[in-house]
């Protein structure tokens, strides 16, 4: 790490703080399934998934978080004190949400905690519209995507082992193991895509960045984060995305989980920040309808998809008011 400002120190900190949070939230969509069909003990699966994870922010370069850092909100927005209101009511909605259980999206409170100082500071022109754009339509249109491919995989799995003897549950949850190892990349490669952008606002809004680049360090320290969230996972999350929809069984979990990973492998090449709860949660609904359509809980899927609809207007709300307090202490921050 090169010589930083301390108020760049103390920011950055926070932050990594957040990708714990955001790995810790997030390894229920990595692990519950693994978890729950048995295909692996659950520390076990835990300390594969942080593999993954840590592995992942190596591979798909940084269009995620450039398009968080850079799409979103214009760069003359971007104070000190935006940010910190963004970083901190992140942590808040996430610290809520795991105490509760709800798989709810790291994602939308980034979006709507960096939403909501930006409009109290500087009105509707401090919103970048097409980047925003780019945003929501990835945050909305991959669950969709995961749904219908979490239907066709397990529609696949059934076509190429018809006539197969129970065995073949075996290699389902053999290719679980793949599957979620491939999930656990895609995660690491797109989630902690969204730490390394609000650092690299912090190093940019305290001057120890001139421009919007992502240094390498910020790369390792947020891909350490994320691992290491993942290996304290919220086992209250992951009962609910591996036991409430339905009783999943290994070909569920294979075929949920080969869905969820193309589609965030796409969105992290692609630099749309998606929400792996989404996405996961989603491809999981869909491959248990590719069974029975009424075998699915859908009174837990609609309080889980309340919650998706409100953290992006709450932690909008939320950050503006911790950014006008921020502002009150600080006033040229």
């Amino acid at each position: 790490m090169p010589d930083l400002p301390l108020e760049a120190i103390v920011f950055s900190a926070i932050a990594l703080y957040l990708g714990f949070l955001t790995g810790r939230q997030d390894s229920a969509n990595v692990v519950a399934l693994v978890i729950s069909t048995r295909a692996l003990s659950p520390r076990r699966t835990l300390v594969m998934a942080a593999i993954g994870e840590s592995i992942g922010p190596f591979l798909f370069g940084v269009a995620v978080a450039q398009t968080i850092g850079n799409e979103v909100v214009a760069q003359r927005a971007m104070t000190l004190n935006v940010v910190y209101a963004a970083l901190l009511s992140s942590i808040v909605w996430n610290v809520a949400t795991i105490a509760l259980g709800i798989p709810s999206s790291t994602s939308h409170a980034l979006v709507g905690g960096l939403l909501g100082p930006a409009l109290a500071g500087y009105g509707l022109q401090a919103v970048q519209l097409e980047g925003l754009l780019k945003v929501v339509l990835a945050l909305f249109v991959s669950p969709i995507l995961g749904l219908i491919a979490g239907y066709y995989m397990v529609k696949l799995s059934y076509f190429l082992a018809r006539g197969a003897t129970p065995r073949a549950n075996i290699w389902f949850k053999r290719g679980e193991l793949v599957t979620a190892f491939s999930l656990a990349l895609a995660h690491g490669g797109n989630d902690a895509q969204k730490t390394m952008g609000i650092i690299t606002l912090g190093l940019v809004s305290t001057g120890a960045l001139s421009t919007f680049h992502v240094p390498f360090w910020v790369v390792v320290s947020s891909a350490a984060a994320i691992a290491l969230g993942t290996l304290f996972g919220g086992w209250r999350i992951i009962r609910t995305l591996g036991a409430r929809f339905y009783r999943v069984r290994p070909v569920h979990g294979f075929g949920a989980q080969a869905a969820a990973s193309a589609v965030i492998t796409a969105a992290a090449v692609l630099g749309g920040p998606v929400s792996t709860t989404h996405v996961i949660s989603s491809a999981i609904v869909g491959a248990g309808s590719a069974d029975r359509v009424k075998m699915v809980r859908w009174g837990v899927v609609s309080n889980i998809v309340m919650s998706w609809f409100l953290t992006i207007p709450i932690s909008a709300a939320l950050g503006a008011v911790l950014y006008l307090i921020i502002q009150a202490i600080n006033p040229g921050g």
